[in-house]
C-alpha cells in the first residue's frame, strides 16, 4: 500500500467516525502532510524549538543564523562543544540557546536516542523528548507529526485543533483539552488526520469569513 492509499484510507476512516469532520473533509479534499523540513530528527527538533512563538520570517533568519554556526554540519557534539553565548549571537533567545544546549546533552549522551527513534513508539518519543528545557508537550506533538509522520496523534493543547473542532461542530465555545481528548478516541488509530482536519476547518472558515453551518438535526 503506497502512503498516498494509506492517507485515503484513513481519511475515509475519520469520514465514517464523525459526520461534521466528514464535511470537512468534503471541503477540504485530501489530506496533504508536508514532506520534513529537516533531513534529521536533530535539526527537526532543534530548529522546532527557534521557531517556538515567533513569525516565520524572524525565525526563519534567526534559524538559518544559528545554522551558519556550524560549517561543518550542526551535530548535536558540535552544539555542545559551541558556547551558549555563539548561539545567543545568532539571535537566540537565553531560554532557546540553553534549551538547544540542553537537547544536543541529551542527543549526544543517549537520552534522546537519534538513530532508534523510528522504532520507538509515540508515548516514549513524547516522554524522552520533554525531559528536554523548552520542549512540552505540544513541540513533541508536532514533531511526531510532521517529522516522523505518525498518524495516531492527537494534539488536544493545540489551539488549531481546538477552534476547529468547535468549527466542524457548531460549538459556540472550544472543548477543552479533557473532553477534546475524549472525543478524539473514535478516530483511532488516525488521530492525526482528524487533526488535520481540524486545522483545515479554521483555514477554511477564514477563507470564507464565516463559520460553517450546524448539522441538521
Amino acid at each position: 500500500m503506497s502512503p498516498r492509499t494509506g492517507l485515503a484510507a484513513a481519511t475515509a476512516e475519520v469520514a465514517r467516525a464523525d459526520p461534521a469532520i466528514a464535511r470537512i473533509i468534503e471541503r477540504a479534499g485530501p489530506i496533504q502532510l508536508p514532506k520534513p523540513r529537516q533531513p534529521d530528527p536533530f535539526l527537526a527538533l532543534a530548529e522546532a524549538i527557534v521557531y517556538q512563538q515567533l513569525a516565520g520570517r524572524a525565525a526563519a533568519a534567526i534559524w538559518g543564523r544559528v545554522v551558519s554556526q556550524f560549517p561543518d554540519g550542526m551535530t548535536p557534539e558540535a552544539v555542545v562543544a559551541t558556547e551558549e553565548a555563539a548561539l545567543r549571537g545568532a539571535g537566540l533567545s537565553l531560554r532557546k540557546a540553553q534549551s538547544i544546549k540542553d537537547l544536543a546533552a541529551r542527543a549526544a549522551d543517549g537520552t534522546i536516542p537519534l538513530d532508534r527513534l523510528r522504532r520507538m513508539t509515540d508515548e516514549e518519543i513524547a516522554r524522552r523528548l520533554t525531559v528536554v528545557k523548552g520542549v512540552g508537550q505540544w513541540t513533541a506533538e508536532m514533531f511526531l507529526i510532521f517529522e516522523l509522520r505518525r498518524l495516531d496523534v492527537w494534539p488536544v493543547l493545540d489551539f488549531g485543533v481546538r477552534k476547529g473542532w468547535a468549527i466542524a461542530h457548531d460549538l459556540a465555545d472550544l472543548p477543552a483539552p479533557k473532553s477534546l481528548d475524549a472525543e478524539g478516541e473514535r478516530f483511532r488509530p488516525y488521530r492525526t488526520v482528524a487533526a488535520w482536519y481540524c486545522w483545515r476547518a479554521v483555514s477554511l472558515a477564514r477563507a470564507s469569513e464565516m463559520v460553517l453551518p450546524a448539522l441538521p438535526s
